[in-house]
């Protein structure tokens, strides 16, 4: 596929790698320009763009930054075709991307976001951490491999998304709709923890809304008082130990 990818962070400079090594045509952009990508993040293909040249002619647009963020590029995205594929991987964090009333009030995150771009969205990558996502994938068939969500309205949408997530070397997870995404989200047991597909279900089903934010709130509130700071990720050990431990 011909892919453009917003963001070259945590999760987005891996997409950029999998995706180009996996032998998609990738076009990566971030908000400082082309030239501040790192070679390394281009080393399997992938090219450094404008945020508008990654987002024209292409079958697919992976948006890879924090969510308050996502209001912005709504008018960069007004003219990519209605037929082209768009994948948030974001997450609220009140802490970082400060308060979103309709969020706050129970609107599931996925929803809010396909409500300001203004068109359908799939979410994926979202429930994975950016070490694990960086390190742990694995050849389709392989034992344990781990499992990744995939939510979205339209079945274009979800075939997309979750062939790509098998391209990335993780099993995809058919998550059904996007008002049911709140079951990937921050705090849920399938968040962060490393599941493999035969045990998602059961963490999909186990999900109580309810807990959800005081379960994220928790986990970052751990994971600064160990690192420090409100962006430095975590390693992958230490993570899914806490959130298994904390949301499941």
């Amino acid at each position: 596929m011909k892919i453009g990818i917003l963001g070259t962070g945590h999760i987005g400079k891996t997409l950029v790698r999998k995706l180009s090594a996996a032998g998609h045509d990738v076009k990566a952009a971030n908000s400082r320009g082309p030239e501040t990508i790192e070679p390394d993040v281009l080393a399997f293909g992938g090219r450094a763009v404008s945020a508008a040249e990654a987002v024209a002619d292409v079958d697919v647009v992976i948006l890879s930054i924090p969510l308050n963020r996502l209001p912005g590029i709504a008018p960069l995205l007004a003219n990519v075709p209605a037929e082209t594929v768009v994948i948030d991987t974001s997450n609220y964090y009140p802490q970082r991307d400060g308060r979103v009333d309709a969020i706050e009030a129970g609107q599931v995150e996925s929803l809010w976001v396909a409500e300001q771009l203004g068109r359908p969205i799939v979410k994926a990558w979202n429930a994975i951490g950016s070490d694990s996502f960086a390190k742990k994938g694995k050849p389709a068939g392989s034992p344990d491999r781990v499992a990744i969500p995939v939510a979205a309205d339209r079945d274009r949408d979800r075939k997309a998304g979750m062939a790509l997530v098998e391209d990335t070397g993780f099993d995809a997870f058919d998550a059904g709709t996007l008002a049911e995404s709140w079951r990937q989200q921050p705090g849920a047991p399938c968040y962060c923890t490393d599941l493999t597909r035969e045990e998602m279900p059961a963490a999909i089903a186990a999900a109580d809304r309810a807990r959800l934010p005081k379960r994220r709130d928790l986990s970052v509130a751990a994971m600064m008082e160990r690192v420090g700071d409100a962006t430095t990720n975590p390693d992958a050990e230490y993570a899914v130990r806490l959130t298994r431990a904390l949301f499941t």
